[in-house]
C-alpha cells in the first residue's frame, strides 16, 4: 500500500485499499426488494410505500416510458421536488436504459431552457404544481421537449381526497388536458410493469446521471456521473460505519430527507446509499423546523444529513428542553464549511456529534469522511474514503505537490471522480492535471495525519496589499461572537491594498446590534492586521442557494452593483 499520510488515521478494521465493485444503479433497489420486500421503503404524506410496492411501481413505470417512446440512450429530465414520484422515475429511467437529468425546481426559466438544449432531454417528468408545470409548458413549446409526464402529489399520499380539499394547495394545482404531449402520472403507471431488460455495457463509461453543477461563473456544465460512479460512493459511504464499531443496521435504519433529492448531495447520500442499507426514505418537501424536529423525534429517525445552515436552525429553536434526537446514529453535514462553534454547540444541547466531510458533484460527491464518534480536529473535514487518493498542488506549477501542511489546490483521484462535463471536452480538459487528478478549485492543506482542512475557494481568495487573505479564516473568527448566526466574506475594491475584505452577518435572534468598530475590536486578537475587515453590513438574513447553502455569488453580486463596478472573474 502506498505510503498516504491517512492510512494511519483510519479506524479499526477498515481499510483504504479495500475492493469496491461498480454496477449499475438499478440495482441497488433490486437488491434492496430482494432483501427487505416487505420493509417501508418511502414515507409521504402519511402513506407507506413498502420495497416490494416500489419496485412495482418503477417497473410500471419504466414500461410507461417505454410505451410513450423512451429508448435506450435518451435522456429524460426529473423536475421533482421530494416526493415518492422523484425516486420512481429516477429508477424507472435507468431501467429502460434512459439517461437522468436532474432539474432544479428553483432554476430560472432561462437556466432550465439552457440545461433542456444543452443535454438533450427529450421527456421531462414534473408535478401539476404551479411552481412546476406551467415553466415546463412554455418550454414544451420552445424546446426540444417531446412530451411532459405530469404527476400529483394526491395520488401519493394516503388520503387524496383530503389533500385534494385543502384549499391551499388546491390553489397550487395547475389542471391539465392529456394527450400524447402531456401523459399524467397515472397513465404512466397503468401497465403490468413488463418491460425489455438493458445492459447497460461498461459501468465506469455508462453515464447514469447528467447533473449540473451550480455555474459559478457563466452557463451551467453536466457532470457525467457512471453508473460505477455512483455505486462506489454508495460503497465508499458505507465501508468507514462497518469497521469493529458498526453504526448502521441494514433493513432496520430510518432517514429523514429534507435536502433536494435533485441536488448530488442528497441524491447519493440519501437516496441512493440509505436505500442500498434498506432504510425508509421519509420525505418532506421542504426544511421546515418544527415538523422536522417533531418528525425526528415521533419517527425515531436514526439518519440525518443536513447543511450548516439547518443545523443552525435547530439551535435556534425556541423552548426548552430540547427536541429529543436520542435516535439519530449518524448527523451528516454538507455543501458547506462546518463552523467549529457550530459542532461544538449542536453537541451540547443535542447530544450528537455533528460529523463533516466535503465532496462534489463531480465526485458524486464522495470525497472525505469524519471517522464516526471520533472527535473531529478542528476545521477539518476529514480523511479520503476508501479508493480516494488527494493531493495539494500549486495552483501556479500544476505538476508541483505542495509539502504537508502548505496551502495549494485540493486534487483528487478515484472511481467516484466524474468522467468528464458534458460536450465540453475543453472544460473537462482543463478540469484536470496531466496524470488525471481532478481539480477542485479548493484551497486547502492536509496535515501529518492526513486531515483535510479546506481553507477557501480559489478564485475567492483575497490579495489585499500583496497578502494572500483567505475568507474562511475570517468567518471562521467572525462566528466565535456570540451575536453571530451567519456570515459570509467578500472582497471588495480597496483604492490602497487591492482588495479588502467585506463581512455580511445575520444576528441570532434577540442579539443587540454590532457596530463595526464593535466587530474589529473583537477580532483583533483572532486574526493578522491583512485580515481586518474593512466593512460589516448587518442583514436581517443572507441570501441562501436552492439546497440552503449561503449564496456568496449574490452577495458579491449587490455589492458590485451597488458600487457600479465589474464583478471580478
Amino acid at each position: 500500500m502506498p505510503d498516504y499520510p491517512w492510512i494511519k488515521s483510519y479506524p479499526d478494521g477498515i481499510r483504504w485499499d479495500a475492493s469496491i465493485a461498480a454496477t449499475p444503479v438499478q440495482h441497488i433497489l433490486d437488491e434492496a426488494v430482494a432483501r427487505w420486500p416487505d420493509r417501508p421503503a418511502i414515507s409521504f404524506m402519511d402513506r407507506q410505500l413498502t420495497y416490494r410496492e416500489l419496485g412495482d411501481l418503477v417497473a410500471r413505470a419504466a414500461t410507461g416510458l417505454e410505451h410513450i417512446g423512451v429508448r435506450p440512450g435518451m435522456h429524460v429530465g426529473l423536475y421533482l421536488p421530494n416526493t415518492p414520484h422523484m425516486v420512481i422515475a429516477f429508477f424507472a429511467v435507468l431501467k429502460v436504459g434512459a439517461i437522468v437529468v436532474n432539474y432544479s425546481p428553483l432554476d430560472a426559466e432561462q437556466v432550465v431552457a439552457h440545461k433542456v438544449e444543452d443535454s438533450e432531454t427529450d421527456f421531462i417528468i414534473t408535478l401539476d404544481l404551479r411552481s412546476l408545470y406551467p415553466q415546463m409548458e412554455r418550454l414544451l413549446h420552445r424546446t426540444r421537449l417531446k412530451a411532459l409526464v405530469i404527476g400529483s402529489l394526491a395520488e401519493m399520499s394516503r388520503a387524496p381526497a383530503l389533500v385534494r380539499a385543502d384549499m391551499k394547495q388546491a390553489k397550487q394545482v395547475v389542471p391539465f388536458k392529456e394527450d400524447d404531449r402531456h401523459i399524467s402520472f397515472a397513465t404512466l403507471i397503468a401497465n403490468d410493469g413488463k418491460h425489455a431488460h438493458h445492459e447497460i455495457g461498461d459501468p465506469t463509461k455508462s453515464i447514469a446521471v447528467l447533473q449540473y453543477t451550480g455555474g459559478t461563473t457563466g452557463l451551467p456544465k453536466g457532470a457525467m456521473l457512471t453508473h460505477a460512479n455512483l455505486t462506489v460512493a454508495c460503497q465508499q459511504y458505507l465501508m468507514p460505519t462497518q469497521g469493529a464499531a458498526r453504526l448502521f443496521t441494514e433493513g432496520h435504519e430510518r432517514t429523514l430527507i429534507v435536502l433536494p433529492l435533485f441536488h448530488i448531495y442528497a441524491l447519493t447520500g440519501n437516496m441512493l446509499f440509505c436505500l442500498s442499507i434498506g432504510c425508509e426514505l421519509i420525505l418532506h418537501l421542504r426544511f421546515d423546523l418544527e415538523p422536522v424536529l417533531k418528525e425526528i423525534a415521533a419517527k425515531r429517525v436514526t439518519i440525518f444529513m443536513g447543511v450548516p445552515t439547518m443545523f443552525q436552525a435547530m439551535l435556534t429553536q425556541a423552548g426548552a428542553p430540547a427536541p429529543d434526537l436520542g435516535s439519530i446514529k449518524y448527523c451528516a453535514s454538507g455543501g458547506a464549511p462546518l463552523p467549529v462553534e457550530l459542532i461544538t454547540a449542536f453537541r451540547e444541547r443535542y447530544g450528537c456529534l455533528l460529523s463533516e466531510g466535503w465532496g462534489m458533484t463531480e465526485t458524486s460527491p464522495a470525497g472525505t469522511f469524519n471517522p464516526v464518534g471520533r472527535v473531529p480536529k478542528p476545521g477539518s473535514c476529514g480523511i479520503p474514503l476508501p479508493g480516494i487518493e488527494l493531493r495539494i498542488i500549486d495552483p501556479d506549477a500544476p505538476d508541483t505537490t505542495v509539502p504537508l501542511g502548505s496551502r495549494g489546490e485540493l486534487c483528487i483521484s478515484g472511481p467516484n471522480v466524474m468522467l468528464g462535463y458534458w460536450k465540453s471536452e475543453t472544460a473537462t480538459a482543463e478540469a484536470y492535471t496531466k496524470d488525471g487528478f481532478f481539480r477542485t478549485g479548493d484551497i486547502a492543506y492536509m496535515d501529518e495525519d492526513g486531515y483535510v482542512f479546506i481553507v477557501d475557494r480559489l478564485k475567492d481568495m483575497l490579495l489585499c496589499g500583496g497578502y494572500n487573505v483567505y475568507p474562511r479564516n475570517i468567518e471562521e473568527a467572525i462566528y466565535q461572537h456570540p451575536a453571530i448566526k451567519e456570515v459570509w466574506v467578500i472582497g471588495i475594491p480597496d483604492p490602497y491594498r487591492g482588495q479588502s475584505p467585506k463581512a455580511f452577518v445575520a444576528l441570532k435572534p434577540d442579539a443587540s446590534p454590532i457596530s463595526l468598530d464593535e466587530m474589529k475590536a473583537f477580532l483583533k486578537p483572532l486574526l493578522g492586521k491583512h485580515e481586518m475587515i474593512s466593512e460589516l453590513e448587518v442583514r436581517e438574513m443572507l441570501p441562501k442557494t436552492p439546497v440552503g447553502k449561503l449564496s456568496k455569488k449574490e452577495l458579491a453580486d449587490d455589492e458590485f452593483r451597488k458600487r457600479q463596478v465589474a464583478p471580478p472573474n
